[in-house]
C-alpha cells in the first residue's frame, strides 16, 4: 500500500511538472513563431538587396566620372561587401537552423508534457515517442555518449503515449548517468508475436548483482544523496505494468546494462494475461 501511495504521489508530481512544462512551451512557442517568420522575411529582403548591388556593379563600368567610380570602389572595400554578402547568408542559414531546432524541442516538450491523468488509449508510433524524448534529454546525453539507433518495423502500439515517454526518459537519463566518461547508448526496437519491444542498452558501470533485484523498488537508489530519488524506475515499472507489459533488465558490472520494455500491440488480448514481472 505504501509503495502504491508513493508511486501515485510521484505520478501526480510528474503530471504537475508536465502541466507547467506545457504552459512554458506554449509561451515559448509564440515568440518562436514570429522570430521564425521574421528570419524568413529577412532572407527574402537580403536576396533583393544583393540583386540591387549586383546591378550596380554591372552598371559601374558605364559611369563616366572616375572620381565617382573611385568613391564606389572605396565604399565597397570599406564595407567588405563580398565577405558580408557570403557571411550574412551563412548567418541567416544558421539562425534558421537554430530556430527550427528550438521549435522542434518545444513541440516535443508539449507532446511529452501533455497531461497523463486522463490520457486516452490510442495507437501510437513508438519511434516518434523515442525520438522526441531523446531530443528533450539530449543535453544530458550529448557530452557523455553516442547514440546508436537500431529501429525495426513496428506497427502502431495501443498505449498512453505520454506515459511511455516518461518511461523512455527515465531509461535514457539512467543510461547517461551510468556512463562515467564516454560511452554508447543503443536504442533498439522490434516485434515478437503480439508484443513490441524497446531496448535501451548502455556501456556504463553496470549494476551490482545484489542491487539488481531492488532497482524497481520505490526510493531504492545507488546514487549519492541528493543525486536521485529512487522513484524513476519505480514509476517506469508502474507505467509498463499498467500497459499489461513487462520490463526486464540484464547487467554486467563494468560493461553496462540493458533494459527491455515489452508492450502488447493491442490491449484487449493482453488484459487477460498475467501482470508485468521483473526479470534479470
Amino acid at each position: 500500500l505504501q509503495q502504491a501511495q508513493d508511486q501515485r504521489l510521484q505520478s501526480e508530481r510528474m503530471a504537475s511538472i508536465g502541466q507547467l512544462a506545457s504552459g512554458v512551451a506554449h509561451e515559448i512557442n509564440n515568440p518562436i513563431g514570429y522570430v521564425q517568420s521574421n528570419i524568413g522575411t529577412l532572407d527574402r529582403y537580403l536576396d533583393g538587396i544583393f540583386d540591387v548591388i549586383a546591378c550596380h556593379e554591372a552598371a559601374q563600368a558605364s559611369i563616366a566620372d572616375p572620381a565617382l567610380r573611385a568613391r564606389i570602389d572605396a565604399a565597397r572595400q570599406a564595407a567588405d561587401i563580398y565577405f558580408v554578402r557570403d557571411d550574412v547568408r551563412a548567418l541567416v542559414a544558421q539562425s534558421k537552423d537554430g530556430i527550427t531546432r528550438v521549435a522542434k524541442i518545444v513541440s516535443d516538450l508539449k507532446g511529452y508534457a501533455r497531461s497523463t491523468s486522463d490520457e486516452a488509449w490510442q495507437p501510437a508510433d513508438l519511434h516518434a515517442g523515442l525520438d522526441s524524448t531523446l531530443n528533450i534529454v539530449w543535453n544530458e546525453i550529448k557530452y557523455k555518449a553516442e547514440v546508436a539507433k537500431h529501429f525495426g518495423e513496428l506497427p502502431p502500439v495501443e498505449c498512453r503515449p505520454s506515459q511511455l515517454n516518461q518511461v523512455f526518459m527515465n531509461l535514457f537519463v539512467n543510461a547517461a548517468q551510468a556512463i562515467r566518461r564516454q560511452g554508447t547508448i543503443t536504442i533498439s526496437t522490434g516485434v515478437d508475436g503480439a508484443r513490441a519491444w524497446v531496448e535501451v542498452a548502455d556501456t556504463g558501470e553496470g549494476i551490482e548483482p545484489a542491487h539488481l533485484g531492488h532497482i524497481f523498488e520505490p526510493f531504492f537508489t545507488t546514487k549519492p544523496v541528493g543525486k536521485g530519488t529512487g522513484l524513476g524506475l519505480a514509476l517506469a515499472y508502474g507505467i509498463v505494468k499498467d500497459h499489461a507489459g513487462e520490463i526486464t533488465v540484464k547487467s554486467t558490472v563494468g560493461k553496462g546494462t540493458v533494459f527491455r520494455v515489452w508492450l502488447p500491440i493491442r490491449q484487449a488480448a493482453a488484459r487477460a494475461q498475467a501482470p508485468a514481472t521483473i526479470a534479470s
